[in-house]
């Protein structure tokens, strides 16, 4: 069954162990650096409940992200409860409770995926997707290792194993139920002590979460930071210093092949691409929308010049649109069919590099359109309260079609989409969110559209040689 965003929020008080500049954060839904973002998770919990979202949103009682797609048509309906939640952040909150709930059902797809030589951990993964699925639980995952020793395996004890290490980058961890702890880069084969995954209530004994700065508390406000004030869902390293994991929650357990298998034989990473993708299409609209509300402010929307930068603008969108309607329409069967229906991979690996490289660019173009205008903005909204400042701001900053208010409440939305710390903390954000290209751009080579490619130029070289005539 689904939650409320209070009973989310409240099961947020637990007693985790966060840190945030020194100092031990007691409650995440009250503290100046988290309380927004967590109120902006929360809100995700309520939609369920609208009842014109309910039937988008929800399938056999759970959110539909859970649900094991078995056909196209439930791949589209999957998009379209994506969407809903890419929509309330506007594209900036990445790791949203449908992430990790997408990558879940790949578990449940393929579970034979989780049997190893020596350890048979598809029942566990079995049992963490409904255990997800059924409280609708929020899970983050840290899949990535720090310069330092990563997390590994230092001993087993009755009932469990015990773990010690860090692992990175904790995206929207501090407002997790739980965490899953693995890997998604190969291993090598002898690399047994790192090859594990497993999952965790943040509250466990000997877990902590060192968070980054938080632009939210940065934030002087609404009206002058208006994303970073609500949607900086933060990011952290995770410690576990000898933490004890049961063995019902270890998902793979000394074994390099399963340990990466969990994520490129079964369908949770291209489900992860799925969602990603559809809340990527979602933040391109809204920055595209904002260059538009941007270039009508200064006049300058009718210019050739910007009107052809508008187009290609819009131009990205349709493209990031077209590569979720089409791993949508080039679905592939998953084990057979067993296992439901996944997006295609070629198309899907292809979406992460157009991602990470036309985001920048989108940036940079909406960034030269708004021109010197982002730079001079007063310091705060109160400057428009001021009786003797606020007339003057009023009279000098305002434009034929905006008032003051307006035109500035605009232009530092803008700037916190594009120039703010917030806003590069985005475009680094874009470029790496599923793994370094260095992970991704192999993945591609592989996938198989290098041996058509192939197969065309060699039909090619084959049909002619030194005496061939013209």
């Amino acid at each position: 069954m689904t939650r409320s965003g209070q009973e989310y929020l409240e099961a947020l008080r637990d007693g985790r162990e966060i840190w945030l500049d020194g100092e031990r954060v007691k409650d995440v839904t009250t503290h100046p650096a988290f309380r927004s973002a967590a109120a902006s998770f929360a809100r995700l919990h309520d939609l369920a409940a609208d009842p014109a979202l309910r039937p988008v949103l929800v399938k056999g009682g759970v959110h539909r992200a859970y649900a094991v797609p078995r056909s196209y048509e439930d791949l589209v309906a999957r998009r379209r409860a994506y969407k809903v939640a890419a929509e309330a952040s506007y594209g900036f909150l990445g790791r949203t409770p449908d992430h990790m709930a997408s990558g879940a059902a790949g578990f449940a797809a393929l579970p034979a995926a989780f049997t190893g030589e020596s350890f048979d951990g598809a029942e566990n993964a079995l049992a963490f997707h409904r255990r997800l699925a059924e409280r609708d639980l929020h899970c983050a995952f840290t899949l990535t290792d720090p310069a330092g020793e990563a997390v590994r395996v230092v001993g087993e004890r009755d009932g469990g194993i015990v773990v010690r290490g860090a692992k990175t980058v904790g995206t929207g961890a501090v407002f997790a139920d739980e965490i899953l702890v693995g890997t998604i880069e190969p291993l090598a084969a002898d690399d047994t002590e790192h090859a594990v995954a497993f999952s965790l209530p943040l509250d466990t004994p000997g877990l902590t979460l060192i968070s980054r700065t938080s632009y939210e508390q940065r934030a002087r406000s609404v009206f002058d930071q208006p994303l970073s004030a609500r949607y900086d869902e933060n990011d952290a390293l995770l410690v576990c210093r000898d933490v004890f994991v049961p063995w019902e929650r270890v998902l793979t357990y000394r074994d390099p092949v399963t340990t990466a298998a969990m994520w490129w034989r079964t369908p949770a990473y291209l489900n992860f691409t799925h969602q990603s993708a559809t809340r990527f299409w979602t933040k391109l609209e809204f920055l595209t929308g904002l260059a538009i509300l941007v270039t009508r402010s200064n006049g300058t929307e009718k210019l050739p010049a910007v009107t052809q930068a508008l187009g290609r603008l819009l131009g990205m969108v349709a493209q990031a649109k077209a590569f979720v309607l089409a791993a949508e329409a080039s679905w592939e069967e998953v084990d057979g069919g067993r296992g439901g229906v996944r997006p295609g991979q070629e198309i899907s690996f292809a979406q992460r590099i157009m991602a990470g490289e036309l985001y920048p660019r989108a940036v940079q173009d909406i960034k030269l359109l708004a021109g010197g205008a982002l730079l001079a903005l007063p310091a705060s909204g109160r400057d428009l309260l001021h009786p003797e400042l606020g007339p003057l701001v009023g009279q000098y900053v305002r434009t034929a079609g905006d008032p003051a208010e307006d035109r500035i409440k605009l232009l530092k939305l803008a700037w916190d989409a594009l120039g703010s710390e917030f806003a590069g903390r985005h475009e680094q954000y874009e470029r790496f969110y599923q793994g370094a290209p260095h992970v991704y751009l192999t993945m591609q080579t592989g996938a198989g559209a290098a041996e058509d490619c192939e197969a065309l130029a060699r039909a090619c070289l084959d049909g002619y040689d030194l005496g061939t005539s013209r």
